[in-house]
């Protein structure tokens, strides 16, 4: 269903029913609500979650930013490694207040906040700019933003570059299938069939490079997120997988360094996707940790 979240319209899935805790489910750069496995939610439901998910601004079926262009992404990204200002058409924050404006519009006061990569980011902002919102955040596969934390590996920053060799939907998914193969999971491997099929239905929900690519500006601008960490008040969580090619576990590490009590989990074999095996390993972390946090705020 769509909701109208800080004047956007914006795409929700909300499930699990009322008179329940709330998670809170961000999705990282480019990536659609449905990026978050449906098993996923279904084992935090089984918790005793309600659990909420939105497509970002400008990607999947919520509304765009074609009007604002893309400008030129090369000169940003070379701005961005010079420590200059980058300018984007739109910021970290302002997709902030978007998920504010979903819990605003679902009529809920408090959620646990749980965000993936650039997601983990935003959930990491929102803790910080909405405490009363926040019952606990979790930030997965993410980073602080703190300049000099290390890169994507050679191999994954080369292939981020590259171009898909076509338009079509095969060329596309099998593009995509290549970036995929750099960053999986090496102890969790997907086949090229499962990687295929889910690709594909994501294409076929919604197909939309160039909000990805204001996305990633965004991420470029957010330059003064690690002094807004310290801030953050509530109980932290940040999961990390020690076979991240594309974000790094020192980017985790330091994340959870910057928060005040943060909580740091490496997860032995994950890298930078979600496969059925680290979906569990995770929600078997997240429920818990909430149902921890839930049972401190309500000790008198």
């Amino acid at each position: 269903m769509k909701v109208t979240a800080n004047g956007l319209q914006i795409e929700v899935d909300d499930t699990g029913g009322q008179g329940r805790p709330v998670i809170l489910l961000i999705m990282g750069l480019g990536m659609q609500l449905v990026a978050w496995p449906a098993g996923f939610v279904q084992q935090l439901v089984e918790a005793g979650f309600r659990v909420v998910r939105h497509d970002n601004r400008d990607i999947g079926l919520s509304q765009g930013f074609d009007h604002a262009g893309t400008g030129n992404v090369v000169w940003q990204t070379i701005r961005h490694r010079l420590g200059l200002k980058v300018r984007s058409a739109y910021t970290l924050q302002d997709m902030t207040l978007d998920s504010l404006g979903v819990l605003d519009a679902l009529g809920i006061q408090k959620a646990h906040i749980v965000g993936a990569s650039m997601g983990g980011m935003i959930a990491q902002r929102l803790a910080a700019t909405a405490p009363q919102r926040t019952a606990s955040l979790v930030s997965i596969m993410s980073s602080s933003g703190a300049r000099g934390l290390p890169g994507p590996r050679r191999q994954v920053a080369t292939m981020l570059m590259r171009r898909p060799l076509g338009r079509g939907e095969a060329e596309l998914v099998a593009h995509s299938i290549r970036l995929l193969r750099l960053i999986q999971s090496p102890a969790y491997p997907q086949t090229d069939q499962e990687l295929a099929e889910r690709l594909t239905f994501s294409m076929r929900r919604a197909y939309h490079p160039a909000g990805l690519m204001r996305q990633m500006l965004a991420i470029g601008a957010d330059a003064d997120r690690p002094e807004v960490l310290p801030r953050i008040q509530s109980p932290t969580l940040v999961l990390h997988g020690d076979a991240d090619a594309l974000v790094p576990m020192a980017c985790g590490e330091d994340t959870a360094r910057r928060i005040p009590g943060a909580r740091f989990v490496a997860v032995p074999g994950m890298g930078h996707d979600l496969p059925p095996e680290v979906c569990t390993i995770l929600a078997q972390h997240i429920a818990p940790f909430a149902h921890a946090a839930d049972a401190t705020h309500a000790k008198p």
